[in-house]
């Protein structure tokens, strides 16, 4: 379909040489179909072009027969949508995978490799290759997360596949959910906890699906996506995704339930086996904020939460997934305890509002980041390293700008005194700081060096939304 262009209308509308306009001299009215098609293509502006068209837009907002989409594959199959998606990998960036090719050779033959990608998805002749497995530290814990690795002609396929299957289960999620998903993210699910607990939702089921991405049952997980999709060579496609073999160490294997960390379309399909709880969630009254796997329901009292902490253990057990016995809890707000929601430490709500701070993993994580830049024999002047600092600062800051003011404190100081370490090595003092050093090197003395203080910011940033109000 022809895109057409209604801006000169506009202009002409407004009287653009400042003149009034005579009934002769009016533009046309614009068809109300017209107006209709701008509006879709405003409210899907993310969706990738090459694949959703204004005809296909206009498809996917009244709905298509039965709710089910046929005939996908030769979108998923595109050149131009191969492009964009090869496009999307690179700017992601990430290793190589099992073939050791990285997006940087792939990128050197990228008119070869979606040649013959294309060719492949179109004659079923395409096979993802093994994801390359290896675990990682989780900060603040003992434990190792699997981080799985596809090869990066795998994670183009997967970003077209995307492309084509976004819109479509987008439509349906509910608004609730807020993780991986266009226009959405933390701060959002963040403000509407927040909201929730402020008008009194004080009582808060506190849940924990143990190891939802890896447990999820394959065949129940196809059933889902088969409500939207019925392109027979696309679902082959996901499930030979969900059967790729991990290749871990020198040992390969294939799950038989669960989807690959890593995956591009794994947050898509976990999304997609969790909405339906969602929308339960919502028909039977509940406030339910969930990100991924990870929601907690907020409730006006202790029997509220119960009765939605029964319908979620109900809900997981047909679904086929677990709840986290000791890590799934109700918590009661008015009391000491609080719980964690996506970074921050929620604790003490009641009628003069709450407390939330950084969670302590989050503490740890900050602190461990700084660490490397403020190691004692670090090299280079005060101010160079007061950089570095500050980069990571301000990004935690954005994030956390909303905690208690304490928060803030704590940080500003425990990063004074690492970096007075430094200084102290220079000086060839011994020992722990001391009185005279924190009093030598101040907060003026910080701040003369260009120092990024949390407080200070958090101060100036209250203080003109006072000023607003």
């Amino acid at each position: 379909m022809k895109r057409r262009n209604w801006r000169g209308a506009k202009g002409a509308q407004e009287g653009g040489y400042g003149e009034a306009m005579t009934t002769e001299d009016k533009p046309a009215e614009v068809p109300e179909g017209a107006k209709q098609a701008g509006n879709i293509q405003s409210r899907w502006s993310w969706v990738e072009p090459s694949v959703w068209t204004s005809r296909m837009l206009t498809a996917l907002e009244n709905g298509v027969k039965g709710g089910v989409w046929f005939s996908l594959i030769d979108k998923v199959a595109s050149k131009r949508n191969l492009m964009a998606a090869t496009q999307q990998v690179v700017a992601n960036k990430g290793s190589a995978g099992v073939d050791r090719v990285s997006v940087e050779r792939f990128l050197e033959r990228a008119g070869a490799e979606i040649e013959e990608l294309h060719r492949g998805l179109r004659d079923r002749t395409y096979r993802p290759q093994a994801i390359r497995r290896h675990f990682i530290p989780k900060l603040g814990s003992k434990e190792l997360r699997p981080l799985g690795i596809p090869t990066v002609r795998d994670r183009v396929v997967q970003t077209a596949l995307r492309n084509v299957l976004e819109p479509i289960f987008e439509r349906t999620f509910a608004a609730q959910s807020y993780g991986f998903r266009p226009g959405r993210g933390c701060k959002d699910a963040l403000r509407r906890v927040d909201q929730l607990l402020t008008e009194g939702n004080t009582w808060v089921v506190d849940a924990d699906l143990k190891s939802y991405f890896d447990t999820i049952p394959h065949a129940r997980l196809m059933a889902r996506v088969g409500e939207r999709v019925a392109d027979g060579r696309v679902l082959e496609l996901i499930e030979s995704f969900l059967n790729q073999p991990i290749l871990e160490e020198l040992k390969e294997w294939t799950p038989t339930e669960g989807t690959p960390q890593g995956a591009v379309v794994s947050p898509l399909l976990a999304n997609a086996y969790l909405n339906p709880l969602d929308h339960a969630m919502e028909q039977r009254g509940y406030n339910m904020v969930r990100y991924a796997d990870d929601f907690v329901v907020l409730c006006h009292s202790e029997e509220e939460a119960k009765r939605a902490l029964e319908e979620i253990q109900r809900w997981t057990a047909e679904a086929g997934l677990k709840l986290h016995p000791t890590k799934t809890r109700l918590v009661d707000l008015e009391q000491p305890g609080g719980f964690d929601f996506l970074g921050y430490h929620f604790e003490q709500y009641g009628q003069d509002g709450g407390k939330k701070w950084p969670r302590q993993k989050s503490q740890y994580q900050l602190r461990e980041r700084l660490r490397g830049k403020t190691a004692r024999n670090r090299p280079g002047s005060i101010e160079k390293i007061v950089a570095e600092v500050n980069r990571t600062l301000r990004g935690w800051y954005g994030y956390f700008k909303w905690s208690q003011p304490t928060a803030m404190q704590r940080v500003d100081e425990w990063t004074r005194e690492r970096i007075r370490h430094i200084v102290r090595r220079r000086h060839k003092r011994r020992g722990m700081v001391k009185a005279r050093e924190r009093n030598e090197y101040n907060v003026a003395w910080f701040a003369e060096r260009g120092f990024f203080s949390l407080w200070s910011a958090q101060a100036r940033w209250l203080q003109s939304l006072a000023g607003n109000h």
